[in-house]
């Protein structure tokens, strides 16, 4: 049997994830860009092996609860996977082990907040925000500059459009080399787009550190899809701390990018007659990256645009000409700073 290998090592027959996932976002699946977690690699092995499923498909409810799938789009899928392998629902034990480790993800999301990316296993840029206001508080108990007592260390490894997929591998990997470069007592955080920022102090041998977490980035995105997705090499770069917490949570915000909008499927036109009088054309346009809208494979039901959008799908407006960009200065900091797109290592 033909084999391809999961991100834990073990063998799975080639397809078959694939199948799990277009069934999934052809009749249930919301957003197809956010489908794929390692955890449903594992899930599959088990199913295939004939093993016992608990344990895997816990973990996979879990990992749905921590990205906000809901537990009725989560069990949906897991019904999903049962069905591209012929068998009609799942078994008693997966279903109860799923929905407990979703309900576990709930009620971690209570007690912390929501603090942490799931992504990356990273604190989030508004937990990053509240450290910063401690450093300055302290700076200020101490009678220091904070500049003098604290500095930013930014990362951008972003390289170019990053699928779903990759993009969860490769913040995972980021995530992990950003620990084992700076470890504990260094608060870092995703600023999103592959962008990430650690709260470093006086005294700290940076830049050791950014070597060590060089290394560490190209080690663990050794995988060539992540590797082509990821900065070479990847950017590092210094920034003190401007004079108040305003100004810094400001900066982390011109910092930050959101994650692009991708795999969700766009709705079809609605029938316009030709000009000519021919017949109304129902069909959807076709796409330059193959995914057609509303065609075979799309993801919707029928029926599901016209619910959603009953007077005509929204119009995108037409881009008119650029407005200038602000400028990247602040006078609290003391001057202009690098945009981490618009420059190179």
């Amino acid at each position: 049997m033909t084999t391809d290998f999961g991100n834990d090592g073990r063998a799975l027959p080639a397809g078959l994830r694939e199948r799990w996932r277009h069934e999934s976002v052809t009749s249930v699946w919301r957003r197809p860009s956010d489908w794929y977690h390692p955890a449903v690699d594992a899930l599959a092995a088990a199913v295939l092996d004939h093993g016992d499923p608990t344990a895997a498909a816990w973990d996979l409810g879990r990992a749905r609860g921590e990205h906000g799938v809901g537990v009725g789009e989560a069990l949906d899928d897991l019904v999903c996977l049962y069905r591209s392998t012929g068998v009609p629902a799942p078994p008693v034990d997966a279903v109860r082990a799923l929905t407990e480790g979703w309900s576990d993800a709930q009620a971690a999301l209570l007690v912390t907040g929501a603090c942490t990316d799931p992504e990356t296993g990273l604190p989030t840029r508004q937990y990053l925000a509240v450290r910063l206001e401690e450093a300055y508080l302290d700076a200020v108990r101490l009678g220091l500059d904070p500049a003098a007592a604290h500095g930013l260390v930014l990362v951008d490894v972003a390289a170019g459009h990053v699928t779903g997929l990759l993009r969860a591998a490769r913040s995972a990997a980021v995530g992990a080399a950003l620990r084992d470069a700076f470890g504990a007592g260094h608060p870092a955080a995703t600023l999103g787009g592959g962008v990430f920022a650690v709260l470093t102090r006086a005294g700290d041998d940076t830049d050791a550190r950014i070597a060590v977490l060089r290394a560490e980035v190209a080690r663990r995105c050794e995988d060539v899809d992540v590797r082509v997705s990821t900065r070479q090499p990847v950017r590092v770069w210094v920034e003190p701390l401007p004079a108040t917490h305003a100004a810094a949570v400001q900066r982390l915000a011109q910092l930050a990018r959101p994650e692009p909008w991708v795999g969700i499927p766009r709705p079809a036109p609605p029938s316009v007659p030709s000009a000519h009088g021919d017949a109304p054309h129902d069909g959807p346009p076709h796409r330059p990256d193959g995914f057609d809208l509303g065609g075979p494979g799309s993801g919707l039901p029928a029926g599901l645009l016209a619910a959603l959008w009953p007077d005509g799908p929204p119009v995108r407006d037409t881009p008119g000409p650029s407005a200038p960009a602000a400028p990247d200065d602040d006078p609290a900091d003391g001057g202009a700073h690098d945009d981490p797109a618009a420059t190179t290592d």
